[in-house]
């Protein structure tokens, strides 16, 4: 990648995770649909099999959702300085709003309309969420695979039903994938 066009697409990820990360309230899983919308939709920077795989890297790795999500996409864009690029990008808002908040801890958390805006955001959230979902669930579904099927069944009825902790459903998961892809090679060979 030449210098002027490497430097355009670091400020372009600084820029997309800043604005990502300043207006996402909810967690990592809200962020997961703008980071589709804004890196596969608009900048074409990853297709939608490569999300699902950041996705399930972001969910099974240790830390935040959104900044290991801004570390598979900063890698892949532009090595280790699009990774400092982007977690910089993720961190900072946070950081300040944060900060913000925590020197007006008590003015928020006694403040009426402040709590009802809160619980707006909780029932806006909780939408967001069910949209990444279905959007996840139908590119398994475009697979047209039916291990995938049986796996994504059997991951939501540990979870909802059985009350499996998540860690396992992960851990299971990628060895179940794992193991395919084994199976897979094997048979090709």
């Amino acid at each position: 990648m030449e210098a002027k066009s490497k430097k355009t697409v670091l400020w372009k990820l600084f820029l997309s995770t800043f604005y990502l990360s300043t207006f996402t309230f909810g967690g990592g899983y809200v962020i997961v649909s703008l980071m589709k919308k804004k890196f596969v939709d608009e900048y074409h920077w990853i297709d939608e099999n490569e999300m699902l795989d950041l996705v399930a890297i972001a969910q099974s790795a240790p830390g935040a959702v959104a900044v290991n999500g801004a570390i598979a996409v900063g890698y892949k864009l532009a090595g280790l300085i699009g990774v400092v690029t982007a977690v910089f990008g993720t961190l900072l808002p946070q950081f300040v709003i944060i900060a913000a908040i925590s020197v007006c801890y008590q003015i928020f958390c006694k403040n009426f309309i402040v709590s009802q805006m809160l619980l707006g955001m909780q029932a806006g959230v909780g939408a967001v969420i069910a949209v990444v979902v279905y959007e996840m669930a139908g590119e398994v579904a475009k697979q047209k695979d039916a291990i995938s099927w049986i796996i994504m069944a059997a991951a939501f009825l540990a979870a909802t039903v059985f009350q499996v902790n998540v860690v396992y459903i992960v851990i299971a998961s990628g060895l179940l994938g794992f193991l395919r892809s084994k199976y897979g090679k094997r048979k090709i060979s």
